[in-house]
């Protein structure tokens, strides 16, 4: 747990005893940063702030839906950002707040164990440095979360963009006809582009809502909410638009894709459908000439035994074989061609 006291001249790091002091301060926001929140911590902020027992419990928990609670005194929010993991999987790495007039705890986590912590930190980091080096100049506590938060949409527009990136380049595999990739590849690496826009799309949905139903609430207990949310709200949306856009465009090429690899399977189906019919023929064609053949050779085979037959040894018997091989070819003949078989 970090404290942080923001004040005109800049941001300062505290100790967490001076935490009460510092809220007494006037023209100071108190900025506290959590890692984690567990029991311990969670009890710690009871003591300091009147934070609703069910939104300490949001923080302890894992939340998979954005959500906000408003309260006389502060607005509590759950925030997700997208991590691209290995496999295609998307992690939702949380970011819990509670906005008060003079106050903003920020609250990391719970993270899936697979994630770096520093990934949790990216924006509250990047904010805090930015403040240090005199970049911006958050004055209240809702500029202060409104600075974070913006942080996020523009890394998830980021991501976006990289998708699309890629997704163009895969795209490009997939319309080149001298290529020879992998199909089954090609399609995985679509797939897991099409499930991180739409984990990115789906994120930006909840995000988007959830700050529209913080403006229409108003105010509340903290100026000029109800303007920055609204701002915020549309500049979700606006992710979730290009990440609907971009998964469109990713199940199209798809679409292409399977379509051509289905016509060419049908082409290929067919020739080979084709080629099978001839071979069919052919043979057909080879067993009728083979059976013509055959008779001959059944004819002198069994006339070649040593058994007289009539005319054996005689000029008129030779001529009877003959005749009986050219019939017997002949008919067989007829009969194969009415079959259609030559």
């Amino acid at each position: 747990m970090t404290v942080y006291a923001l004040r005109p001249t800049g941001l300062t790091e505290h100790d967490l005893d001076e935490v009460t002091e510092l809220l007494d301060e006037p023209g100071t926001v108190v900025w506290i940063d959590l890692p984690q929140c567990d029991a311990a911590m969670s009890e710690q902020l009871s003591r300091w702030f009147p934070f609703h027992s069910l939104a300490l419990g949001d923080c302890v928990a894992r939340n998979h839906i954005s959500k906000f609670h408003f309260y006389d005194d502060h607005v509590f929010t759950v925030l997700h950002a997208p991590k691209l993991g290995s496999g295609g999987h998307v992690h939702y790495v949380e970011l819990d707040q509670f906005i008060g007039p003079n106050y903003l705890v920020t609250v990391h986590g719970p993270l899936n164990p697979v994630v770096d912590p520093e990934v949790a930190h990216i924006d509250t980091d990047g904010v805090r440095q930015r403040i240090l080096k005199g970049d911006i100049h958050p004055r209240t506590s809702w500029d202060l979360s409104h600075s974070i938060v913006s942080s996020m949409v523009r890394r998830e527009t980021q991501l976006v963009a990289d998708l699309a990136r890629e997704s163009g380049r895969i795209e490009q595999q997939v319309t080149d006809d001298d290529r020879d990739d992998d199909p089954e590849t090609l399609l995985e690496e679509l797939f897991q582009v099409g499930h991180a826009l739409l984990a990115v799309r789906t994120i930006a949905t909840h995000s988007a809502e959830t700050y529209r139903a913080v403006a229409r609430r108003g105010n509340g207990p903290v100026a000029g909410l109800a303007v920055r949310a609204a701002e915020i709200a549309d500049r979700f949306e606006m992710v979730r638009t290009m990440a609907d856009g971009q998964g469109d465009f990713v199940r199209g090429v798809i679409d292409f894709y399977q379509a051509r690899t289905s016509t060419h399977l049908a082409l290929a189906t067919e020739g080979l459908a084709a080629t099978s019919v001839r071979q069919n023929d052919d043979m057909r064609r080879i067993s009728a000439w083979v059976a013509i053949v055959a008779a001959p050779t059944l004819i002198t085979g069994f006339f070649g035994q040593n058994v007289p037959y009539p005319g054996s040894g005689e000029t008129t018997g030779f001529i009877a074989s003959t005749v009986a091989i050219i019939v017997t070819a002949v008919v067989l003949h007829r009969v194969f061609k009415a079959k259609r078989w030559l």
